[in-house]
């Protein structure tokens, strides 16, 4: 996370004076305790459609004290409540749900007109030739046997898989017309 949210320009001043941020997938919570640590000033809520794994991230947050300012409910991408969002985090998601556009179409009417969405996924290329590499082997069975059912068990199925590419994720994202207008779009260096 030390390059990616420096990548977004604005954003760290932010988190260091105090925003409000959405972590949105968060599993068990750990990207989500990760940020309340550094940021301290700032609240952050994690979503996931999961029960089990907010019990979990609940647990976390407690364990490494830092309740007070993240907490955690079970939502989904594209039904979480809260809007005015500084900051909106998917960390290795979008390419699971079954609706990423509708997701899409959800951050943006969450977020403050100056927020932010960082998105996070595996790098991947737009060509299958351009994944048959010992990590792209090991991603391809990953999203045919989770990431792809996955999906497909959720409404619209849209089934990117952790293969889909930044050209198939650019797409899907911008399909909701401009879905990021006003918000930023940069894609950090690594």
């Amino acid at each position: 996370m030390s390059n990616w949210l420096p990548a977004l320009d604005g954003v760290v001043a932010k988190l260091q004076r105090g925003a409000k941020v959405a972590d949105v997938g968060c599993g068990h919570g750990l990207s989500t305790v990760i940020m309340a640590k550094a940021f301290p000033n700032s609240q952050f809520i994690g979503y996931d459609f999961h029960p089990s794994s907010i019990e979990h991230a609940r647990a976390h947050a407690r364990a490494h004290e830092v309740a007070s300012n993240a907490g955690f409910e079970v939502g989904t991408a594209k039904g979480y409540p809260e809007k005015d969002f500084d900051l909106v985090t998917f960390f290795d998601c979008l390419h699971d749900m079954g609706d990423p556009a509708g997701a899409a179409a959800h951050v943006r009417r969450s977020l403050k007109p100056d927020g932010s969405w960082m998105i996070v996924e595996p790098m991947a290329g737009d060509r299958l030739e351009d994944n048959l590499n010992p990590v792209g082997r090991i991603y391809y069975a990953a999203s045919t046997t989770v990431c792809v059912p996955t999906s497909l068990a959720q409404e619209v199925g849209a089934a990117l898989g952790a293969q889909a590419g930044e050209a198939r994720l650019r797409e899907v994202i911008t399909r909701v017309g401009s879905a990021m207008s006003g918000a930023q779009r940069r894609r950090p260096s690594t």
